[in-house]
C-alpha cells in the first residue's frame, strides 16, 4: 500500500484539474535529489556541483595524474623497471604466440558462429570492417601482456596506488583529522538486508574472487568487438566503485553496515563513477595507468564527500532534527518496505 491511499479525503471533496494543471507525478514534477535538497554554503558549492556528476572524478584523477609531477614522478620511479621488464617479456610472448592464438580462436570461435554469433566478416549478422580473428587474438594478447605486466608491478604498483591517495589527499592540505566518524546524512536512511547479498557475491569481493570474475568469467566477453569492454565493465561497476573507496570507509572507521547503507543511497552515482572507472581499467597495457590516475580521482571524490559530512555534523550540532537530505523516493518511513 502506498502513502498516498493512506490519506482519507473528506467525502465531499472533490479533485478538480483545471486546464494546464499537472497530473501528479508527471514529468514536470521535481525530481528528489538526496545530495541537493537543503542549500548548501557558499565554500561547498563547487563540491555540490562536482558530487552531481561522479564520472568527473575520472577525468580529474587522469589529469591531476598527468600534470601534477608530485603525483606522476613517485609512481613512474616506483613502477619503471618492472615497467620495462613486463614490456620486454610481452613483445617477446607476442611475436612468438600471435599467430597460433589467431589460428587457435579462428579453429575453435570463428567456426563456432551459432553459439559465438561470431564468423570471420560478420559480428551476429552486421559486417565489420576489419578481421575479427585478428582483432580477438590482439584483445587476447593484450591482457595476457597486461597480466605479465602484472607479474611484474604486483608489488610496486599497490605501493604506487596507495601513494597516489595519500598524495591527493595531503594536496588538499588534510591530515588524518580530516576523516571524521560517519554521519547518516538521511533522514530515513534506506533498508539495507545484507543477508540477501548472498555468498556468490560476497566471495567475488575477495581478491581471488576478483580475479577469477575478470580473467576467467569476463574475458571471454572482452573479446567480442565494441560492446564486450561494455558488458565487462557494467558487471564490476559497483566492486570497483567500492574498492576504489575502501582507504575511504577505513579511514572513517565505517562499520560494514554503515558503508552498506552509504553505498545504497548513492548506489547510482557509485555505480556510473565504478562502470566508467572499470571501463578504463579494463583498456589493456594501459589500463595499468588508470588503476593509479581512478585512485586519484576517488581520493578527490572521497574529499568532497567528507565536505559534505562535515556539513551535515555541523548542521546537527545547532539543529539536532537536521537532515542532509530526505529518503529517496522508493522508500517510505518504514525503512522496510517498498511504495506500491
Amino acid at each position: 500500500m502506498s502513502v498516498v491511499s493512506s490519506i482519507q479525503r473528506p467525502s465531499n471533496e472533490k479533485l478538480v484539474l483545471q486546464q494546464g494543471d499537472d497530473l501528479p507525478g508527471s514529468f514536470s514534477d521535481p525530481i528528489a535529489d538526496p545530495i541537493s535538497s537543503n542549500p548548501v554554503p557558499p565554500e561547498l558549492e563547487r563540491a555540490a556541483r562536482r558530487l552531481q556528476f561522479p564520472p568527473s572524478y575520472v577525468i580529474v584523477g587522469i589529469y591531476r595524474l598527468v600534470t601534477d609531477k608530485s603525483l606522476s614522478r613517485p609512481a613512474w620511479d616506483k613502477c619503471k623497471h618492472g615497467t620495462q621488464r613486463g614490456l620486454t617479456v610481452g613483445f617477446a610472448w607476442t611475436c612468438l604466440t600471435f599467430y597460433v592464438q589467431r589460428e587457435f580462436i579462428e579453429l575453435f570461435l570463428i567456426h563456432s558462429a551459432r553459439v559465438t554469433g561470431l564468423s570471420h566478416d560478420t559480428f551476429f549478422g552486421y559486417k565489420i570492417p576489419f578481421s575479427l580473428p585478428t582483432y580477438a587474438a590482439v584483445i587476447s594478447l593484450g591482457s595476457q601482456v597486461t597480466l605479465i605486466l602484472n607479474f611484474f608491478l604486483r608489488r610496486n604498483i599497490r605501493i604506487a596506488r596507495e601513494r597516489a591517495w595519500a598524495q591527493t589527499v595531503a594536496s588538499r592540505g588534510k591530515g588524518p583529522d580530516f576523516w571524521q566518524p560517519y554521519v547518516e546524512e538521511w533522514e530515513f536512511p534506506p533498508f539495507v538486508d545484507e543477508s540477501r547479498r548472498g555468498v556468490i557475491l560476497k566471495a567475488f569481493e575477495t581478491s581471488m574472487g576478483s580475479f577469477v570474475l575478470r580473467r576467467l568469467i569476463l574475458f571471454p566477453v572482452s573479446l567480442y568487438p565494441i560492446i564486450g569492454v561494455f558488458v565487462s565493465a557494467y558487471f564490476k561497476a559497483l566492486g570497483t566503485a567500492r574498492y576504489l573507496h575502501k582507504p575511504y570507509f577505513e579511514s572513517k572507521k565505517m562499520t560494514p553496515h554503515q558503508v552498506a547503507v552509504f553505498i545504497e543511497e548513492r548506489k547510482w552515482d557509485y555505480r556510473i563513477f565504478g562502470f566508467t572507472a572499470a571501463l578504463l581499467e579494463g583498456l589493456p597495457i594501459i589500463g595499468l595507468m588508470f588503476t593509479i590516475s581512478n585512485r586519484i580521482g576517488a581520493a578527490m571524490w572521497a574529499h568532497d564527500l567528507e565536505k559534505r559530512q562535515h556539513f551535515v555534523a555541523a548542521e546537527h550540532l545547532h539543529n539536532p532534527h537536521f537532515s542532509g537530505s530526505t529518503p529517496s523516493p522508493p522508500y517510505d518511513v518504514s525503512h522496510t518496505t517498498k511504495l506500491d
